[in-house]
């Protein structure tokens, strides 16, 4: 039962931050690649991307393509090999994420609304407990 609510939570959460994110023009997998672009202390290569993302680097392609057109990012060569391609943020890529946090904040806070800040102090305790958890063995 447990399972099932957090699966039902979870789809509602994408669905609100994916109406939150429609009028930025992205998706949430873009949002997604760009923080994980933001995160990193040098542009990484496509490779670094698809790993950290956990996805083929097709997806990634793809996903570069449609942030490079609405110039959030652009790829770069490798100063050391130029086989290499880098991922850059532009500057309207640092401007989209700061409204694309803004707008995950009002998606969490849309959710978040039923819960007294109790609760949510005991729901952020117990999700860091999961989240936080060994790692399942196979």
């Amino acid at each position: 039962m447990l399972a099932e609510q957090l699966l039902r939570v979870t789809r509602r959460l994408h669905r609100i931050q994916k109406r939150h994110l429609e009028p930025l023009g992205i998706t949430p997998a873009q949002s997604r690649l760009l923080r994980t672009v933001a995160h990193w202390d040098a542009p990484p290569r496509m490779a670094d991307l698809a790993a950290r993302l956990e996805v083929v680097p097709r997806a990634v392609t793809s996903l570069v393509d449609g942030l490079e057109a609405a110039g959030c990012v652009r790829r770069a060569p490798d100063p050391v090999n130029r086989r290499v391609v880098r991922v850059e943020l532009t500057d309207t890529g640092r401007a989209t994420l700061r409204r694309l946090r803004n707008a995950r904040r009002e998606a969490a806070e849309e959710i978040l609304a039923p819960l007294t800040a109790g609760q949510r102090e005991v729901l952020g305790g117990l999700l860091t407990a999961l989240a936080e958890g060994p790692e399942p063995r196979c």
